[in-house]
């Protein structure tokens, strides 16, 4: 089990959008990828809550956390494997992390947290919540977007992650994303 939570090693830059639902992650990790020319790391829980949405009319419980985590890595290490200087992460462990604290009062599964603060990437992008809000099956805290804004910047804060805050309109984030990972090539 442990082993499906850990990332492959590689000497290829990685970059997270990171943030709360609705901030537009999926749309820059596409747009990043386009621009640099390689792949990006689809959102793992999206597909498998959808599916459990569809199938069952249920909502994310404490069990399927794991099963998350294993699909989101597994995801990105097949991916590293497919690129040669950059992979653009729609989102990480970490993330993961923060939700199941956030809906679980706090609780986090102990193997999810080792590797979500073990495994790491060179920058993660937190997008701010100045865009509107969107609903669909999933999404459920269009009331709280301040406080879980505030929870992903802490826990970046908290754990000593290198990010950059993305504010403004599509093109101004992509923008400042860029600047941001160039900056990364040039070190």
């Amino acid at each position: 089990m442990e082993e499906k939570l850990k990332q492959e090693p590689s000497d290829i830059i990685k970059v997270v959008v990171f943030g709360p639902e609705s901030t537009g992650k999926t749309t820059l990790s596409k747009e990043l990828a386009q621009h640099y020319n390689t792949r990006w790391v689809p959102e793992f829980a999206r597909e498998y809550l959808q599916n459990k949405w569809d199938r069952e009319r249920k909502v994310c419980e404490p069990h399927d956390l794991l099963p998350i985590a294993e699909g989101q890595i597994q995801m990105e290490n097949d991916l590293t494997k497919k690129v040669t200087n950059l992979l653009i992460c729609d989102t990480d462990l970490l993330e993961t992390k923060v939700y199941s604290e956030a809906y679980y009062v706090g609780y986090c599964d102990p193997l999810l947290e080792k590797y979500a603060l073990e495994n790491s990437y060179d920058l993660y992008l937190l997008t701010y919540i100045d865009v509107p809000w969107v609903a669909d099956d999933l999404r459920d805290k269009p009331n709280e977007r301040e406080r879980m804004y505030q929870y992903f910047k802490d826990t970046l804060k908290r754990y000593g992650r290198n990010f950059t805050i993305l504010k403004g309109g599509k093109n101004e984030r992509l923008a400042k994303a860029i600047e941001h990972i160039d900056q990364l090539w040039k070190n």
